[in-house]
């Protein structure tokens, strides 16, 4: 005869794991220390096989314990988000909201208007992570991740918010001492500097509305992988770069970099919101999706949104 799954158990485990501790899922989850410990004995009996490594000193996941720990961390997660939907007042919603986004945009962009949010949502916190490796959304319990590029296959459920427009810049003191490239192709013979942390970062890729594609073969000295860091020598003049414009609108507004050829285009980054699955999300999770998706919306550098039925066809998961 088949039970009914321990649904409990395998939150408690989704906890403890998140914790790396039975004591302190044990005060997250609001029970005792004892009770945390049997549910998990309970699971691994029933299972056959454990699912922790214990010391007195360490506890850490056995190959079944990671095998099992996205779905039990989903199972946490949509049990709390049921509740929170069910009992959480629409109009005031309360709890912390864990956030991944890339570095450089969570400093230029989200950082600043996340008081402004704060201050809409007051019993509303922010967990705000900061990588430019992309997390696993669910086994690290996220429930929003911004990610910028292409959008690989996943059971996420994602929102897209803008596409961020990539034009090619430079100082007005490297375009006085080496001159103005006229066309694309110029750039092979002038200093770029390369941001590494994309496929091929030694080809850009231009598009004109006429004159069709080009693919130019760019270096330089100057070799980064974080593009705050690039904007330094840009600014000094040192070399050529192609950045996304959320790093140098006002640079450009202020006539501090100019735009070179802004005829020829490089393919804009699309950036987008991920969610775990389910339909199921807490009203300040909620609060903040829309928040954002209104507030980028009045930035100087968003570009409009793609045909949303070219991206279903794509990503049905996208909303």
């Amino acid at each position: 005869m088949r039970h009914l799954p321990d649904f409990e158990a395998w939150a408690i485990f989704a906890k403890v794991a998140e914790t790396n501790s039975f004591s302190k899922a044990a005060i997250a989850l609001g029970l005792s220390k004892g009770t945390v410990s049997k549910a998990i004995s309970r699971l691994e009996e029933r299972m056959g096989t454990s699912l922790l490594h214990r010391t007195s000193r360490h506890l850490s996941l056995t190959e079944s314990g990671r095998v099992a720990l996205t779905r039990a961390t989903h199972l946490l997660k949509e049990g709390e988000a049921i509740e929170a939907e069910v009992s959480e007042d629409a109009n005031n919603p309360y709890g912390v909201v864990r956030i991944a986004s890339p570095i450089s945009f969570g400093i230029q962009a989200l950082g600043p208007i996340l008081p402004e949010f704060l201050a809409q949502y007051p019993q509303v916190g922010i967990d705000l992570h900061l990588s430019d490796s992309r997390v696993d959304v669910i086994a690290e319990g996220f429930d929003i991740a911004l990610r910028m590029g292409d959008l690989p296959d996943s059971s996420l459920r994602a929102r897209r918010l803008f596409s961020i427009r990539r034009p090619v810049v430079a100082a007005r003191s490297y375009l006085d001492q080496y001159g103005r490239p006229s066309h694309p192709r110029e750039l092979s013979n002038h200093e770029a500097i390369i941001y590494s942390h994309i496929e091929h970062p030694h080809i850009w890729r231009f598009n004109h509305p006429d004159a069709g594609r080009v693919e130019v073969k760019v270096d330089g000295r100057v070799h980064v992988d974080n593009g705050d860091v690039a904007m330094g020598p840009l600014l000094a003049g040192i070399g050529i770069a192609c950045q996304p414009e959320f790093f140098i609108w006002q640079a450009l507004r202020d006539g501090i970099l100019e735009e070179l050829f802004p005829e020829w285009t490089i393919a804009p980054y699309g950036m987008f919101l991920l969610t775990p699955p389910g339909r199921a999300r807490p009203a300040r999770v909620r609060a903040l999706l829309n928040f954002l998706a209104q507030r980028f919306q009045k930035t100087p550098w968003v570009v409009g949104k793609m045909e949303r039925h070219w991206w279903n066809e794509l990503h049905p998961h996208i909303e």
